[in-house]
């Protein structure tokens, strides 16, 4: 049993459950200062709440808070705990009540300072990431997302930064000298895990909906040039989704910020979208690592689990099942039919093998891995629609968002909305998609043959296996025009693996010309081993408008005709590629990999990529410059203390990659000396982590 202790008294688990169930906050208002220095914040908060029953005492849940009561309208005291602050006073039966409290936070997680270790502001960004039961470690709240609070922040920062929270901007101005207040205000109640803010250096540029909504597309003034390739078709993407869920958007306006170093591609909080800033992106770099995808996804997701909340994880595909279906359907609308299917197809591989290898969930399980409840969920949804008919699922989706907007639901909430619009027994389809593990691929695979492509597709990929002698004519036929992507893509696959005969450069030669720059990046992917008769083709590909394509080239072409690398090198020299500098990073390291190549500048080519793993940078970058130097088997003192870092970042992916890196070169000897060496330089946490491992 878990237990609280407090002077005098305690409260047991089965307490708490009591108590949450004897109150219920209304509304939160929150003034909240950050403190760049010390990455902590204190802040001043007013909530009001009811009682169903006589209580003695209330609760938010607090993460290793400090606080103190201001103000109340009864006699309150206050006792802390690790998780939480309790309100400990006589609370009638169905009375209204007001705390106003004081409170001071430094979060371990939930709301990140990043950019701060330079001088340079323009970098600086704040940001928060709540998803699970994470605010209450920068803001008391209720971690349980059944309980529905309005919120309305006010943000005090210095006044060189522009702050975001959720809701409408209602005042903003100056504090004094140094400090400016920005108030949001909140129409509606949500779950706290949607609570956000961010914090920065921002441009921001309004539209409206075709319905009146303003939409507010936010990028740090230093990325200005950025702002239309990375938001591309928001406008359309709303119109779109608004109309085709046919409720009105629920909130006041909706505003999207990217940041460095964020957890996940994107967070849906409520009217206040964050996502990462690796698809901030120029019109060359929108062609692979676009916003659209992530950027309907989100957007969905302020109907499928901001205005409807699931009750428990058994139903968390309602959100990213949802999510995901309507994201597609959006994105059909930008890049077609054929993307849409061949996404539906892809997702279906990826259920097939993990359902071949035993790896299959049921949709309803509770704390199923994100493929279940993205993937299956969408394929879910698509199979319901073919079963009832468009009609019907457009309409049982408006009745189940109307009938339970701003409250907690279930599967059940959902189905019986279907069911009420059709006569057909839906069980035998609960039972497959929703109750059985295994995915149903011979349904899926079955229904997908519906579009027109599909049927071509799945025919030439059952010659995967066939002679190439017999199987020319279908990769020829393949390139001519009208050129579909992915029947022409998967035709180049096929030529990966035979042998450079003149047939096959002949059928590389009209992959070429199709100018197709999907079928032109295939080639690059696949094609590693260039025929000489093939070189002034594959040399084109630096020209792409394409710069995974670029990178994928000038890789290969420096590897296959070392007598040219000084020549690839200096066409190369000048281009960064992506945010994560791929092109950048990938020139510094075979500039050190070519012989006599700027031989009187390797110390200051080095530096450079030494460089781009300091904390400084952002860490798509900082992973790339680690890998190249491991490559290149050359860590510097510097890197590997950089390394060291990396292996506490906030973002686990990262901290992963960094722990999985020092571990590896720890089995080298020499490694393992070096940073044996460096341990007097360590923090404690660092050096005992280290001492853990080694």
């Amino acid at each position: 049993m878990f237990r609280l202790y407090f002077i005098g008294f305690f409260i047991s688990f089965y307490s708490i459950i009591a108590q949450t169930n004897s109150f219920d906050i209304h509304h939160i208002s929150a003034e909240i200062t950050p403190n760049l220095e010390q990455k902590s914040v204190s802040g001043q908060l007013n909530f009001s709440f009811s009682t169903s029953q006589d209580t003695d005492s209330v609760f938010l849940d607090a993460k290793d808070m400090s606080a103190q009561i201001i103000d109340s309208d009864v006699k309150t005291s206050l006792n802390i705990s690790k998780d939480k602050l309790w309100f400990v006073g006589d609370f009638e039966v169905n009375q209204n009540y007001n705390i106003n409290f004081s409170y001071e936070a430094k979060p371990k997680q939930t709301l990140y300072f990043v950019g701060f270790e330079d001088e340079i502001k323009t970098n600086d960004q704040i940001f928060t990431q709540g998803q699970g039961k994470y605010t209450s470690h920068w803001l008391p709240s209720i971690d349980n997302m059944n309980d529905k609070i309005e919120f309305d922040l006010t943000l005090i920062i210095p006044k060189y930064y522009g702050a975001l929270a959720n809701g409408k901007l209602i005042e903003q101005w100056d504090e004094n000298d140094s400090l400016s207040r920005w108030s949001y205000d909140m129409k509606k109640p949500m779950s706290s895990y949607l609570v956000a803010i961010s914090i920065g250096d921002y441009i921001r540029e309004i539209n409206q909906s075709k319905s009146g909504v303003e939409l507010h597309r936010y990028l740090l003034k230093k990325d200005s040039l950025y702002l239309e390739p990375t938001y591309r078709h928001t406008k359309e993407i709303f119109d779109y989704l608004e109309n085709k869920i046919g409720v009105d958007y629920p909130w006041q306006n909706y505003k999207q910020v990217p940041v460095r170093d964020f957890l996940y591609a994107g967070m849906e909080n409520t009217s206040l979208t964050i996502f990462s800033d690796a698809f901030v992106v120029d019109s060359i770099g929108y062609f692979d690592r676009n916003y659209i995808n992530v950027n309907a996804h989100e957007l969905a997701h302020q109907w499928f689990g901001n205005l409807v909340t699931e009750t428990d994880s058994r139903h968390h595909w309602l959100h990213e099942g949802f999510a995901t279906y309507y994201a597609l359907l959006a994105e059909r609308q930008i890049f077609g039919d054929n993307y849409f299917y061949h996404k539906f197809y892809e997702y279906a591989e990826s259920l097939k093998i993990a359902s071949d290898n035993g790896q299959g969930e049921k949709l309803l399980k509770p704390n199923a891995s994100s493929l279940t409840y993205y993937q299956k969920g969408a394929w879910a949804l698509f199979m319901l629609n073919q079963l009832v008919g468009e009609k019907v699922f457009d309409e049982a989706v408006q009745n189940f968002l109307n009938k339970y907007a701003f409250q907690n639901v279930t599967t059940a909430n959902f189905m019986d909305e279907v069911k009420a619009l059709v006569n057909i027994d839906l069980s035998n389809f609960e039972q497959q998609w929703f109750q059985q593990s295994a995915f149903q691929a011979e349904q899926a695979l079955s229904a997908l043959e519906n579009a027109l492509f599909i049927p071509k597709y799945f025919d030439l990929i059952a010659q995967r296996a066939v002679p190439f002698s017999n199987k020319i004519k279908a990769i020829e036929d393949a390139f001519k025009f009208p050129v579909n992507d992915y029947i022409a893509q998967e035709a180049v696959y096929q030529l990966k693996d035979e042998p450079a005969t003149d047939e096959v450069i002949k059928l590389y030669q009209q992959a070429f010309n199709t100018d197709n720059l999907w079928v032109r990046q295939a080639i690059s992917e696949s094609l590693t081993e260039i025929p000489l008769a093939l070189k002034s083709n594959y040399e084109t590909l630096l020209q792409d408008q394409s710069y995974q394509t670029r990178e994928n080239a000038f890789l290969n072409l420096w590897i296959n005709f070392p007598k040219d690398r000084k020549r690839y090198l200096k066409q190369m020299q000048n281009q960064e590629g992506f945010r994560d500098k791929n092109l950048k990073l990938l020139w510094l390291t075979l500039n050190l990999a070519t012989p006599d190549f700027q031989a009187e500048k390797t110390s200051q080519t080095y530096s450079q990529l030494e460089e781009y793993t300091s904390p400084k940078y952002r860490l798509q970058i900082r992973e790339h410059a680690f890998g190249y130097l491991y490559q290149i088997e050359s860590f510097s003192d510097q890197s590997l203390l950089n390394l060291l870092e990396g292996c506490f970042h906030h973002t686990w992916r990262f901290k992963d990659f960094c722990r999985q890196l020092l571990k590896t070169l720890l089995k080298n000897p020499t490694y393992q000396s070096q940073i044996n060496n460096l341990k007097p330089k360590l923090n404690d946490k660092a050096l005992t982590y280290l001492n853990k491992i080694s």
